[in-house]
């Protein structure tokens, strides 16, 4: 099987799980002008990549891909990233977005090919499933290699949070391409240092992100659900 079409699909921004109706709190950064142009923008980008949320979640994307069909290993860190979560705006993207990948996942997966052990695993993540959990689980489903997975699950968090910024600055869509350039050694860099993660490394420091999406959870105006 070439899996390049599958990673492709599993990344791509078009992928029906409501990525481009979130911003993450950038929304509200915004609005109070601490992120106002290409380069603030980009900072933000880079210090989440190497300190933020971002790097807990791809890590423990990481381990939903390793559990493969074990189910209570799933379920563990299911349950340990909703506990992680800094908001309820977040801990309810993720869960959205989760449940969305989790039944078009299912959905196109060949019934003759479906394990006893797959449809457990279903049926036991249907009351809530993480979108690392999700993206994990479907990234080993289609035989796509972890550090490609890795790397594509990075790619398209930066690539959805720079079209929010395009729209939110606003920025012209040239400027944003040269963005996401400028952050592939970043996120190639930030790929092999989470793959080497272990359990008790796993942490963030994402009080910025916390403030922002708590803050805008109670914005006046706003295009973005979080």
């Amino acid at each position: 099987m070439d899996i390049t079409p599958r990673l492709l699909q599993l990344a791509s921004p078009a992928l029906p799980v409501g990525a481009y109706s979130y911003s993450e709190g950038l929304e509200w950064l915004v609005d109070q002008g601490t992120i106002d142009n290409e380069f603030h923008l980009r900072t933000w980008l880079l210090q989440e990549l190497a300190y933020g949320s971002i790097r807990m979640e791809a890590a423990v994307m990481v381990r939903g891909y390793r559990a493969n069909t074990d189910v209570q290993t799933l379920l563990h860190w299911n349950a340990w990233l909703s506990a992680a979560r800094e908001t309820e705006e977040l801990r309810l993207q993720s869960l959205q977005m989760g449940r969305s990948l989790l039944r078009l996942s299912e959905a196109l997966q060949d019934p003759e090919h479906t394990s006893p052990e797959l449809s457990e695993v279903w049926e036991q993540l249907q009351a809530g499933c993480n979108f690392a959990i999700a993206f994990g689980l479907t990234a080993n489903l289609w035989q796509i290699p972890l550090e490609s997975a890795t790397l594509g699950y990075l790619h398209s968090w930066a690539t959805n949070l720079i079209s929010s910024g395009i729209k939110l600055i606003p920025l012209g869509q040239t400027t944003g391409q040269q963005l996401l350039s400028q952050l592939q050694p970043y996120i190639e860099a930030a790929t092999q240092a989470i793959l080497l993660l272990e359990d008790e490394d796993l942490c963030s420091c994402g009080w910025g992100l916390a403030l922002a999406s708590m803050a805008h959870e109670t914005q006046y105006s706003r295009l973005f659900r979080s």
